[in-house]
């Protein structure tokens, strides 16, 4: 840890990096099932580490069976663990305004392990705008500042080997000044701890279209209340687009000697990095990337590198280690079939198969 955090605090000082320079090309990995196949049709929507290995978790347009469970990837061979950490509903959720919502087909879309207790972890959800909720509960909760149904942070925690139970949930509410609007489908899907149990929650746009960043601290007494959690913009710089859309879809933590640190989020429309200081007194590091599948043919379609250049990747995973930043992508449904050059890699376009990346920092750094 030691070592990334000089590192890294050289590449701020030094200003390595430009938002002109040449993308790095990553090459990937297919998330691989026990059984041989390629991972089908999870769509992935976060990444973490834990334990020495990577979780992730699927939202609601994934397959039933890749649902309500926390995946386990080796991240140095991309296999998913047989048994995954299936979610589970406690009673007092059950007895909760959102109970409905969760023990059907929850849209989670983020997640982070708590800094002092590796058997619990948040997720969040957004899009439930076909869930309801009853008159009492709407009373509670109609002033949310963006969704008619609001976004849930949700506590999971590991009781027994491989048995989460969903322990807690609260609302989440925007302050109306911040201009989010109306988007079930465009909300929160990153988040990251920093420092003193500071929870960092990446908004893919708000009413104006651009991406935002809010924090709130995490007490003690934080899942003891039943309210509305109100969250705080940090206001950091983050870049200016003239148009298009430029969400941030994932979203990690990276910690830097005697500095507030760097969120480090995924645009997925851009196939870039972020690199956002906490402390809001440098713009945000823009690192722009190429991914590659590995192809397993070589003939004349195919090439003979072992490769093949991915036209839509959409990333929506960030994951740091000591000397890594992991990346896993959602496979968007529309276009991932625009990736197929090698016939050998149709299967895995049309199984919607995500890939897993890796980018050292020693690479950012030194080359």
């Amino acid at each position: 840890m030691k070592i990334m955090l000089i590192l890294f605090t050289f590449l701020i000082v030094t200003k390595v990096f430009a938002n002109d320079v040449q993308p790095f090309t990553l090459k990937g990995k297919w998330l691989v099932e026990t059984n041989g196949k390629e991972m089908n049709h999870p769509q992935t929507s976060a990444l973490k580490l834990w334990r020495g290995k990577l979780l992730s978790v699927s939202d609601r347009s994934a397959l039933e069976s890749q649902q309500q469970q926390l995946h386990i990837i080796d991240s140095s061979t991309g296999i998913v663990a047989k048994e995954s950490l299936t979610i589970h509903l406690a009673e007092n959720v059950k007895s909760s305004c959102f109970s409905k919502y969760l023990a059907g087909k929850p849209d989670f879309e983020a997640l982070v392990v708590a800094p002092n207790n590796d058997s619990v972890f948040f997720v969040v959800t957004e899009d439930a705008r076909l869930s309801t909720l009853s008159l009492s509960c709407q009373k509670r909760f109609d002033n949310t500042g963006s969704t008619v149904y609001p976004s849930l942070l949700v506590r999971l925690e590991l009781i027994e080997k491989n048995i989460l139970l969903m322990t807690d949930v609260r609302p989440i509410q925007f302050d109306t000044n911040f201009n989010i609007g109306n988007f079930p489908n465009d909300g929160i899907e990153g988040m990251a701890f920093g420092q003193n149990n500071t929870l960092y929650l990446g908004l893919e746009k708000d009413s104006k279209g651009n991406a935002r960043i809010f924090s709130i601290p995490i007490t003690n007494d934080f899942w003891q209340l039943t309210d509305f959690i109100q969250l705080s913009d940090t206001q950091v710089s983050l870049p200016k687009f003239v148009g298009g859309r430029h969400p941030i879809n994932g979203m990690d933590y990276l910690p830097v000697k005697d500095h507030a640190g760097y969120l480090v989020a995924a645009a997925r429309n851009d196939d870039q990095l972020w690199l956002i200081d906490l402390s809001n007194k440098k713009p945000t590091i823009v690192i722009s990337m190429k991914f590659l599948a590995p192809v397993d043919t070589k003939n004349k379609q195919c090439g003979n590198s072992g490769w093949e250049l991915i036209k839509h990747t959409s990333l929506e995973g960030i994951a740091i280690d000591n000397q890594t930043i992991w990346m896993i992508n959602d496979p968007w449904t529309e276009y991932y079939l625009d990736n197929v050059i090698c016939e050998s890699n149709r299967d895995k376009y049309q199984r919607l198969s995500p890939l897993l990346f890796s980018l050292p920092i020693s690479k950012i750094l030194f080359e």
